[in-house]
């Protein structure tokens, strides 16, 4: 089941729920664009849609990386996306304080991957009240994430969602093991599969992290073969001029007719 979310749309339809957008809030002009181009999709579809950009990156391979835009204009972008097009959003948080002021602008927080046992993070996102979305460390078990689980709930939220976004396989890969989807829906949490991120080529030589995104429909028919309740996936309309995480976002005008394919095998494994 998805949490209770302001603005989410379509939870009646029986379909997975989708969160996306650009990596990164790089302006009001591209989370205008991505957000009216999805959610158009979305309501044609039925599909629940939370759009969904950093306001801020903290975890990046280089000093000269580009990080953001500005905390509070970035925020303030995502709240008017949101209103403009009626849907929910979602930014990431990296440090204690930063759980109530997103929590002021956007309706899911979402802790990242490297940062899935900070406790005093995790008890700080769950003390807003907000759905709290917690990205699998690349480095713990699926059962693992059960303790994740524990803290928000424990802390008096039960608004937890879980993403699966792949598992470190040597210095420079990652690989998405898919037993792990049931593994975490039985903690009693929604799981979405990371279809981009799981394809991130990290620690490349050039200090700028690579990717496959050739694969991320392959990713995301088997996510939904398996049974996610939710699909994550960046996209950018020019991902070759994207400031974070280019090499392995999906180009916009590719993202309808996977989604299209995507709910035709949906409808397919819920046969009886």
């Amino acid at each position: 089941m998805i949490p209770s979310i302001p603005n989410l749309k379509h939870t009646d339809s029986g379909h997975f729920f989708l969160i996306a957008g650009p990596c990164v809030v790089e302006s009001e002009a591209l989370c205008m664009e991505v957000a009216e181009t999805v959610s158009r999709i979305c309501d044609r579809l039925h599909i629940p849609y939370i759009f969904k950009a950093s306001y801020r990156k903290a975890n990046r391979s280089r000093l000269d990386s580009f990080t953001g835009i500005g905390d509070e204009l970035a925020l303030d972008i995502l709240q008017k996306t949101g209103a403009a097009f009626g849907v929910p959003t979602t930014t990431d948080i990296h440090a204690d304080e930063e759980a109530a002021l997103a929590a002021d602008y956007v309706d899911v927080l979402q802790i990242p991957a490297f940062l899935c046992r900070q406790t005093s993070l995790l008890v700080a996102a769950a003390d807003t009240g907000k759905v709290v979305n917690v990205k699998k460390g690349q480095f713990l078990s699926p059962e693992a994430m059960k303790y994740a689980v524990d803290k928000i709930v424990q802390s008096g939220n039960d608004r937890v969602i879980l993403t699966e976004r792949g598992t470190t396989f040597g210095y420079q890969d990652l690989v998405v093991d898919f037993r792990g989807i049931p593994v975490m829906q039985s903690l009693g949490a929604p799981v979405v599969l990371d279809c981009t991120h799981s394809l991130q080529r990290p620690n490349q030589a050039s200090g700028v992290t690579g990717g496959q995104p050739a694969l991320i429909e392959t990713i995301a028919k088997a996510g939904i073969a398996v049974g996610v309740d939710g699909l994550f996936i960046e996209t950018h309309p020019r991902p070759a001029e994207a400031k974070s995480d280019g090499a392995n976002m999906l180009p916009l005008n590719q993202l309808e007719r996977l989604l299209e394919r995507l709910l035709r095998i949906r409808e397919a494994t819920q046969k009886k």
